[in-house]
């Protein structure tokens, strides 16, 4: 290992820099910098020498041009390993560069500052600092290279353990991680450059890794939550406040039970199991809409993830205490109900604001499905339902109660597994036939479920009925209403045999499979 004795310093993110930077001294380490990371370290007491002394040149065209040099380049890129190399920068004056400490322009946090000029943007556009950075990881074998100052504790422990150098697979991590540093970059300002499209021609995704759960859907699956670059992070940036750690399958669980909660203006709960709703209830209050939520398939609710969309009170928290619940999320919970839940110790609370289906959780954002060799990826499904748009094809149309009870299960309907059949009253989910190979069986299936009177109850389908016998199912169940796309070949047949039944329909033009 080749002792560490020069460090070149020119960071954009001056966090914790000094600290470190006097643990580089202490190790006997001599320090280079520019512009103002030169003036911060020289500020506070620190030896420092300017690039521009080393170099020869003066930091030109308001500092575009300051470490584009031979004598700092050849320093970085020499391999320590190469006689002739060694031999090359000895003849032309250039001393070693052991450690390169640099991250880059503030690009992406100069790009969201409201009002900044295209001229301002494209100054943020770092030039210097990712040739040195890729220089610095290209020689990894004689040189290390820091761009993250979570680093800097590990650097400075790796120094004191190795006797001022930095051991190999130090220095490999440190580069691939470099790498990356310049990747991610370049392709922010590949993306500013580039008009905006839902499906571009090329799709880059820009990934942390935020959670690595003990397994996937089965304990034989390893599995990793990651969160796009730049966003809040992974379910509007949840905070979960108590429980056991989050796993793949209620993650998904309560992906899809924030969503279809956020639906209702009023009072609303929604329990999901299985990534497909068991239950949802609305009412004046979150207790009153959980005793209605629970009511459509208390047994399916056993194990649950449970979405709330407002904040958990009391009352709610502790009729819910009295069921085994896996996760509870809500935007916020009160003292009270944390007093309800606190002897749950398994139950995993999830605090996060209400999922906003046109804002900055879902506007533009992209749904990816892997498919052997590549992906699938498709706008996600956030158009809003306009119930003013819906065409009534039947001779009797919908009271103004069957109204209200059909509005719920279309918002219920379009987040459960086709082929989607949800029955409903103007409170509650009555019963749910999801996910079956024909839509037929999901009305049967809906029917059977229910704990709940279907006769007077409406029911929603998330696509088209394609023959009548669903359609018969329902009516002889006692269902008065029905909402749907419409858009089949037999449309026709379909409302003549709701008018044989007298009842009411409503079509929506819009279908909402969820395979």
């Amino acid at each position: 290992m080749t002792r560490v004795r020069r460090a070149l310093l020119s960071v954009s993110d001056k966090s914790h820099l000094i600290e470190f930077a006097r643990g580089l001294a202490a190790h006997g380490i001599a320090l280079l910098s520019t512009g103002g990371t030169l003036r911060h370290l020289g500020e506070a007491g620190l030896a420092v020498t300017a690039v521009s002394a080393v170099t020869g040149a003066p930091e030109i065209l308001d500092g575009r041009v300051k470490t584009l040099h031979p004598k700092i380049h050849g320093g970085i890129l020499a391999d320590r390993s190469r006689p002739d190399h060694l031999a090359q920068i000895t003849e032309h004056g250039i001393e070693p560069i052991d450690l390169v400490v640099v991250n880059l322009y503030p690009f992406a946090a100069t790009v969201a500052k409201p009002g900044a000029s295209r001229e301002e943007i494209v100054e943020n556009i770092d030039i210097g600092g990712p040739a040195m950075v890729r220089a610095a990881a290209k020689n990894h074998g004689s040189v290390a290279v820091v761009v993250d100052p979570t680093d800097y504790s590990d650097v400075l422990a790796a120094l004191g353990a190795h006797e001022g150098s930095l051991p190999a697979d130090l220095r490999c991590r440190l580069a691939a991680k470099a790498f990356r540093h310049t990747a991610d970059y370049d392709a922010q300002i590949a993306a500013w450059m580039t008009p905006p499209e839902v499906l571009p021609e090329r799709l880059d995704l820009r990934l942390e890794r935020v959670l690595a759960p003990r397994y996937g859907e089965n304990p034989h699956q390893a599995s990793a939550v990651y969160r796009r670059t730049g966003a809040v992070g992974v379910l509007g940036g949840y905070r979960q406040l108590q429980g056991k750690e989050l796993s793949w399958n209620n993650l998904l669980d309560a992906d899809a039970a924030r969503k279809i909660v956020a639906e209702f203006s009023t009072p609303a709960v929604v329990i999901v199991k299985h990534n497909n709703p068991c239950g949802v209830g609305v009412g004046p209050d979150l207790a009153t809409a959980y005793a209605r939520a629970l009511a459509t398939d208390p047994v399916s609710a056993f194990g649950s993830i449970v979405a709330v969309n407002r904040p958990l009170d009391g009352a709610a928290a502790a009729a819910m205490a009295e069921l085994f619940i896996e996760v509870l999320t809500a935007p916020d919970f009160t003292t009270e109900a944390r007093e309800h839940l606190a002897s749950k110790v398994n139950l995993r609370l999830v605090a996060g604001p209400v999922y906003l289906s046109g804002g900055p959780t879902g506007a533009g954002e992209l749904e990816l499905r892997s498919i052997e060799g590549g992906f699938l990826a498709q706008e996600a499904d956030s158009r809003p339902d306009d119930p003013a748009t819906w065409t009534c094809p039947t001779r009797r149309a919908p009271s103004e109660a069957e109204r209200a009870a059909l509005e719920l299960a279309w918002k219920v309907c379009r987040y459960t597994k086709s082929n989607a059949i949800v029955i409903a009253n103007a409170d509650q989910t009555v019963g749910i036939g999801a996910g079956q190979m024909s839509r037929v069986d999901s009305c049967r299936i809906a029917i059977d479920k229910a704990q709940l009177p279907v006769a007077g109850g409406v029911a929603a389908s998330d696509a088209f009925f394609p023959f009548r016998d669903g359609l018969d199912v329902l009516a002889a169940a006692g269902v008065t209403a029905v909402v749907q796309p419409g858009g089949s070949k037999r449309d026709e047949e379909i409302f003549a045999a709701a008018d044989e039944h007298g009842i009411a329909m409503v079509l929506t033009g819009t279908r909402h499979f969820r395979h």
